[in-house]
């Protein structure tokens, strides 16, 4: 009897553990989806939905701008911090560089085809270079669709009929040109390359910050933009003005 009792309560024992443990998996369940619900309602810059990594193209390229690979990343970037230190800060010209350059390579294989006959040794070969066709048509297809995009923004914004299009592109152009004033071309190219390899990577390590100070800009800067709509944009007469 008192075996029977003793069986009757460690059913029972462990009938509550099954079943505590079915709700705690339950509810870390519900949590998870919770989670990624709520992960997945995060505010992100520019409507990214793929990693850093990814919307970089993924590949070789973003590994180096990532710099998950230190010593590509390295050379990359010391390359082009040669290149403009030796154009901007010796006043060495591009076009003399590259004419000198030529005049160089062309004398020195000139001269070692010559020089191969007296000293007995074997003429050096010189690959044939070749461009690939398929190459040049994905490149020239690749240009080709951004430049016919531009030609539709354009024309959206010559008809007249986007006004926040038309202002919007006229504040990138002039936030360009207040910039180009302070630096020349090759120095503002270079800032360029250089925020290739610093801005991805801060991004990509406080995305989360980055993106929540992102949302609160946006909000703050679609209030601003509401009050000049109504009380500047509203009053001005344009045929065919569509309201967003």
């Amino acid at each position: 009897m008192a075996s029977e009792d003793t069986d009757s309560f460690l059913q029972k024992m462990e009938d509550k553990f099954h079943d505590h443990n079915s709700e705690s998996e339950s509810f870390s369940s519900s949590d998870d989806d919770h989670a990624k619900a709520s992960k997945s309602n995060v505010y992100r810059l520019f409507g990214r939905e793929q990693p850093v990594h990814k919307v970089l193209g993924g590949g070789k390229p973003a590994d180096i701008l990532l710099w998950r690979n230190r010593r590509s990343t390295g050379i990359a970037l010391g390359a082009g911090t040669a290149f403009w230190f030796f154009f901007e800060m010796m006043g060495y010209h591009l076009i003399t560089f590259i004419c000198h350059l030529l005049i160089m390579s062309l004398a020195a294989l000139f001269l070692w085809s010559n020089a191969s006959v007296f000293i007995h040794k074997s003429p050096l070969h010189i690959p044939q270079v070749v461009i690939p066709e398929e190459c040049v048509l994905e490149a020239a297809s690749a240009i080709r669709a951004e430049v016919n995009r531009a030609f539709v923004v354009l024309r959206e914004i010559g008809t007249g009929r986007d006004l926040k299009k038309f202002l919007s592109v006229i504040a990138v152009l002039w936030v360009i040109s207040v910039i180009g004033s302070w630096f020349n071309f090759l120095t503002l190219f270079y800032l360029f390359y250089l925020s290739l390899f610093t801005l991805p990577l801060l991004y990509e390590k406080n995305e989360d910050q980055v993106d929540a100070m992102g949302e609160k800009a946006m909000i703050e800067i679609k209030k601003q933009y509401a009050v000049f709509d109504a009380k500047v944009l509203s009053q001005i007469p344009i045929a065919g003005f569509k309201k967003d």
